[in-house]
C-alpha cells in the first residue's frame, strides 16, 4: 500500500429519527461506458448526438440471423479497469442473456455477464479528507450492452427509439456496501470516475450519461453493520432500495438523504420497506417508486446461446498491465514525496489527469515543483475559472508558465512583474523572456542604483526615518516607496537590505 494511503475511516453518517438514531448503508452499481470507437457485438460507431437511428448495425437492430462478434478492445479496457482497481481478472468469463422487454431493447434481451463475470474482486480507497479514507471493496465488474433511448417529448401521441447506444459496451462496476453516507458516495463516484479517465477506459462524461450509477440505499440501527462486517450475514441490515439511473454527485447526495429519511419514517411507524426500484426526482427533490425490485430469476437468464465462453491468455493481461499509466493514489504520492508538495496541492493538482500533465509539463521547464504548484493553483486556475475555460483551452502553455517561473527563480524578474508578465502571456502570447527584454520588465540588481534610489526616498521623508528608527517594522515603507518608484523592478531583498544598513537597523 502506498505510504499516503494510511488511512483512519471516517465515522458513518448518522440520522437522528423520532425514535431513534439510524445509520445509512450504501451500495453503488456504476454504468460505465466503455471508452471505444466501436460497439460490444458489432462495429457500428459510438459517436455521441449523430442522427437518431444512423449509427445502427444489423445485429443491434436484432436483424433475422445477426450474430453477435465481441470486440477485443472492450475486453481490454475491462481488464484494464480491472487492474486499476487491484481486482482479480478471470481468465475464463462467459455472457448471458438477460431477457426482458423494452421498446429500445429489439432483441428482447440483454448480452450481460451474470455467473461467470470478467473481472472479480478488487478494491478503491476514498479519501475524505486529510488521514481519513475509506476503503469500498469491488465486487465484480461485468461487460454487457446498453440498450437504445425512448424518446417521449417529440409528439403528443407518439413516443419515438433512437437505437444509436444499442449495443454500447458499459462495464458494471458493482460495490459490497461500504458506504457509509451521502457525501461518501459522491466521493466515490468521484474517484471511480478520477481512475477511469487516468487510464482511458471512460471518458467520465456523466452529462451524455457515459456513467451512471444505481445507488442501493438501507438503514439500521448503530452496531448493526458492524455485525454484518464480522459474519457478512445480510440479515444484519435493512432491506434496500435501487435508486436508478444517477448522473450527477449532487443529485446523488440528495436522493441518499431523502430516501434514508422515507425509510427511517416507515419503520419508525412499525411499517416495513417492500425492495423496489425507485427513481430521483430532482424537481421535487423526492424518490419515488419505480418497479418492484426483480431478482436474477426474473429475467430468466441463460448462457448466451450465439457466444462461446470467453478464454483469455494471463500473457495478454500481463501485457496490458505492464502499459498500465501511473495512476491518481501514485502519482500524488510521488508529487507529495518527490516535489515536496503538500497533501492538499497534489490533491488538487492530480484530481483531473489533464491538470497532472500540465502541471508535470511546467515542473519539466521550471525546474522548482513547490513553485510550479503554486503557479498552476493560484494564478493559472484561477485565471481560466474566472475565463470559463477548460485546462486544455490555456492560452498559456506549460512551456510558457515555466519559462515565467524560470525568470522569477534567476531573479531576472520579480513575482509581482510575474504576475504582469502572466497576464501579458495569457491575453496576448508571446514568449517570457522576449517580452521581458522587449518591454524593459528585467529587475534592477544594480545596488549602486538602488542605493541611490534608497538615498532618495531617506532624504524626502525625514519623519518616516525617526519613525521607521523607533519602530523597525515601518522600515517596510521605505522598501515599498524604493520598488514602487523602480516601477516594481528593484529586487526587493536588494531594497530591503540597503533600507536595513541606511537606516542603521
Amino acid at each position: 500500500m502506498l505510504d499516503h494511503l494510511a488511512f483512519t475511516a471516517p465515522e458513518p453518517k448518522v440520522i437522528a429519527g423520532a425514535k431513534s438514531d439510524w445509520e445509512l448503508v450504501i451500495g453503488m452499481e456504476v454504468h460505465a461506458q466503455v471508452a471505444s470507437n466501436a460497439k460490444l457485438f458489432s462495429g457500428a460507431s459510438t459517436t455521441f448526438g449523430a442522427e437518431p437511428n444512423s449509427h445502427v448495425a444489423f445485429v443491434d437492430a436484432a436483424m433475422p440471423g445477426m450474430l453477435p462478434v465481441i470486440n477485443e478492445f472492450c475486453v481490454a479496457q475491462a481488464v484494464r479497469t480491472g487492474l486499476a482497481l487491484k481486482a482479480g481478472i478471470n481468465l475464463r468469463s462467459a455472457f448471458d442473456r438477460k431477457n426482458y422487454f423494452y421498446p429500445d431493447l429489439p432483441q428482447g434481451y440483454q448480452i450481460s455477464q451474470l455467473y461467470h463475470p470478467i473481472v472479480g474482486e478488487g478494491e478503491i480507497i476514498v479519501d475524505m479528507g486529510p488521514g481519513v479514507a475509506r476503503k469500498v471493496r469491488i465486487e465484480r465488474i461485468h461487460l454487457e450492452q446498453d440498450a437504445g433511448k425512448s424518446i417521449h417529448d417529440m409528439d403528443p401521441n407518439m413516443s419515438f427509439v433512437d437505437l444509436n447506444r444499442t449495443g454500447v459496451a458499459l462495464m458494471e462496476i458493482v460495490s459490497r456496501p461500504d458506504i457509509r453516507g451521502p457525501e461518501e458516495a459522491a466521493a466515490y463516484v468521484a474517484k471511480l470516475r478520477q481512475i477511469l479517465r487516468y487510464i482511458g477506459t471512460c471518458d467520465g462524461n456523466m452529462q451524455n450519461g457515459n456513467l451512471r450509477a444505481d445507488v442501493n440505499v438501507s438503514v439500521c440501527r448503530p452496531g448493526q453493520y458492524e455485525k454484518y462486517q464480522q459474519t457478512q450475514d445480510f440479515s444484519h441490515l435493512g432491506t434496500r432500495c435501487e435508486i436508478k439511473n444517477m448522473n450527477s454527485m449532487r443529485f446523488i447526495q440528495a436522493a441518499i438523504d431523502y430516501e434514508a429519511r422515507r425509510q427511517i419514517a416507515i419503520l419508525e411507524d412499525g411499517g416495513s420497506i417492500v425492495q423496489e426500484t425507485r427513481l430521483y426526482d430532482p424537481d421535487k427533490g423526492e424518490t419515488r417508486s419505480m418497479r418492484s425490485k426483480e431478482e436474477a430469476h426474473d429475467y430468466r437468464y441463460f448462457p448466451c446461446p450465439d457466444l462461446l465462453p470467453l478464454e483469455i491468455e494471463q500473457a495478454w493481461v500481463d501485457d496490458i498491465g505492464a502499459a498500465m499509466p501511473e495512476l491518481p493514489d501514485e502519482k500524488k504520492a510521488r508529487f507529495v514525496k518527490d516535489l515536496g508538495l503538500s497533501e492538499y496541492d497534489a490533491a488538487v493538482l492530480t484530481a483531473e489527469v489533464e491538470n497532472a500533465d500540465y502541471f508535470e509539463a511546467v515542473v519539466a521547464v521550471a525546474e522548482d515543483g513547490k513553485l510550479a504548484a503554486n503557479w498552476v493553483i493560484n494564478e493559472l486556475f484561477g485565471r481560466l475559472k474566472k475565463d470559463g475555460l477548460e485546462i486544455g483551452q490555456s492560452p498559456v502553455a506549460p512551456a510558457q508558465l515555466g519559462a515565467i517561473i524560470r525568470l522569477i527563480k534567476s531573479d531576472k524578474i520579480s513575482g509581482k512583474i510575474g504576475k504582469d508578465l502572466f497576464e501579458i502571456v495569457f491575453t496576448e502570447g508571446g514568449e517570457p523572456e522576449q517580452i521581458v527584454e522587449a518591454r524593459g520588465m528585467i529587475q534592477v540588481t544594480d545596488t549602486g542604483a538602488i542605493e541611490a534610489a534608497v538615498d532618495a526616498v531617506i532624504a524626502a521623508n525625514p519623519d518616516q526615518v525617526e519613525k521607521a528608527k523607533a519602530n523597525p517594522k515601518l522600515a517596510g515603507w521605505f522598501v515599498g516607496q524604493v520598488i514602487k518608484a523602480s516601477g516594481g523592478k528593484a529586487n526587493p531583498k536588494a531594497v530591503n537590505d540597503i533600507v536595513a544598513q541606511k537606516l542603521g537597523l
